[in-house]
């Protein structure tokens, strides 16, 4: 074999929240679209785009650090109510499902077969 390997590399982006590098999927997208930052989870939104974990402690750190303005090259500051309502919605959901109980009933179907024998 000639040593070659067959994995692609993933691509790289910097949070511009806590400026670590992480792969592009772990990080949600930021495009700006009149004057308001937008979440982009596809990818697919036309522009400069900035990346961010989608979590709030990098959300407050970007905004706190004024880092959308600059990584946009925009002049004054951008909204960014939209990603932060993403990120919210984001993690209620990441907490329902791992809190969540598995029927809708509130008890478990290992708990109820267990009652039946």
């Amino acid at each position: 074999m000639s040593g070659r390997t067959h994995a692609r590399a993933c691509p790289e982006r910097t949070c511009v929240g806590c400026r670590e590098r992480a792969p592009k999927n772990d990080l949600l997208r930021i495009v700006v679209v009149e004057g308001a930052c937008l979440p982009d989870p596809r990818g697919t939104l036309p522009g400069r785009g900035a990346y961010v974990h989608p979590v709030s402690f990098c959300l407050d750190q970007a905004v706190r650090r004024r880092a959308f303005p600059r990584a946009f090259k925009a002049k004054g500051p951008l909204d960014s109510a939209e990603v932060r309502r993403h990120v919210e919605q984001a993690a209620t959901q990441e907490e329902d499902v791992r809190h969540g109980t598995p029927c809708g009933s509130g008890t478990s179907r290992v708990g109820s077969r267990s009652r039946l024998r």
